[in-house]
């Protein structure tokens, strides 16, 4: 908010951080500052149930009860595709090969000695919003490793090397049945592949720590790949082996599933279009909605790709630039955003918003032709529009 109004509750929440692990407990004067701003801005209940069905077994994010920027670990989504690994770190050794001039094993010790960062990104499984049942499947963390270009460097890729593919400890079964033969039963590791060029961008992270705490188990220890800007299916947990290919990868998780398939028209004729899931969308959610007397504050998060800004629209109103409060300078990280609403007429109104990124992409609506023509619920990111309903003040 600008000028001197007064911060809000969620504005002291976000940058005092009292939710999220591992944060200094706040002194005395500044709780009981949250204690009056709380009794000032009230919370105005949703009409509709955006929410995630709660269950111990599947944590979703609560939209309704959004106020950290970096999501407490026991609120992380997680979704894995064969059994989870345990995998012992004091054995640990990662395998660097394939068309490399010199194969590498390094032990988690050796990684940890590396030059180490902190990146800040936000998680989205590409099947988030896919279903109506699954809206949660996203997160904000601090991830905390070492660059993964250096190591590449170091192993030295050939020059005819195609992709980089990344397998993890996790490991199932799949039937295949090839043309003109019998199914096939063969045991895989999961696995995911990026170029040469995808594969040394400087960004991208060997990772040990989240949210400042050893990877827990169910979140890929001891070492996981982050790959900022990209969906979840490309962050590899339980990271077994690096190896460098001479031609293409084509596991399950790549070629058959996590694959968006969509129809289209060209010159005339319907024609069909199969992507692997790849690099985040554009997305945004209105989370909360507030009451300072007659004044209403609406608040969300925006994330995905880079932004150039966030739009809102109350009822059939024009699109309204709303405030990035909190995120503006993480590149890889969502923005938490808000909209101040002055004396609502009382009854039931909508709120909708989108994102807008830096190149001008815009967060589509439902019947966009983008979304319509798409038959597999990878990659859902249109327009949410909400429903609440105010009163007198």
């Amino acid at each position: 908010m600008a000028g001197k109004s007064k911060l809000s509750r969620r504005d002291v929440l976000i940058k005092g951080g009292i939710a999220t692990a591992g944060m200094t407990l706040l002194p005395s004067h500044v709780l009981a500052q949250i204690a009056q701003l709380a009794r000032d801005e009230t919370p105005v209940n949703w009409i509709d149930e955006f929410g995630p069905p709660r269950s111990p077994d599947f944590v979703l994010l609560d939209w309704n009860g959004l106020e950290s920027w970096i999501t407490p670990v026991d609120q992380f989504f997680s979704a894995s595709h064969y059994p989870e690994p345990t995998v012992d770190g004091d054995t640990y050794s990662l395998e660097i090969s394939g068309a490399v001039r010199q194969k590498l094993n390094l032990s988690l010790d050796e990684i940890k000695s590396m030059p180490r960062r902190d990146l800040d990104f936000t998680l989205e499984c590409s099947g988030n919003r896919g279903v109506p049942v699954f809206r949660g499947g996203v997160y904000n963390a601090r991830w905390t490793g070492t660059p993964l270009a250096p190591i590449l460097e170091r192993a030295g890729m050939w020059d005819n090397g195609m992709e980089v593919v990344f397998f993890g400890h996790d490991e199932g079964e799949e039937v295949i049945t090839p043309r003109r033969s019998e199914p096939l039963t063969m045991k895989q590791n999961f696995a995911r592949s990026l170029t040469m060029a995808q594969a040394m961008d400087p960004d991208i992270l060997l990772c040990y720590e989240v949210n400042g705490q050893t990877l827990p188990p169910k979140h890929g220890f001891p070492l996981r790949l982050i790959v900022p800007g990209w969906y979840g299916i490309t962050q590899v947990k339980w990271l077994k082996r690096i190896e460098v290919r001479t031609t293409r990868y084509m596991g399950r998780f790549i070629s058959r599933d996590y694959v968006t398939i969509r129809e289209e028209t060209h010159n005339g004729e319907t024609v069909w279009r199969q992507e692997s899931v790849g690099k985040g969308r554009i997305n945004s959610v209105t989370a909360r909605v507030t009451r300072v007397g007659p004044l209403h504050r609406i608040y969300g998060a925006v994330w995905g790709e880079p932004l150039r800004e966030v739009q809102v629209r109350i009822d059939d109103g024009p699109w309204q630039t709303a405030e990035i409060i909190e995120g503006a300078d993480a590149e890889y990280a969502w923005k938490f955003w808000r909209l101040d609403w002055d004396r609502p007429s009382p009854g039931e109104h909508t709120i909708t918003s989108r994102g807008i990124t830096a190149a001008g992409t815009m967060q589509p609506a439902p019947d966009d032709p983008y979304l319509a023509g798409k038959k597999t619920y990878w990659e859902s990111n249109g327009q949410v529009t909400r429903t609440i309903r105010t009163f007198e003040s």
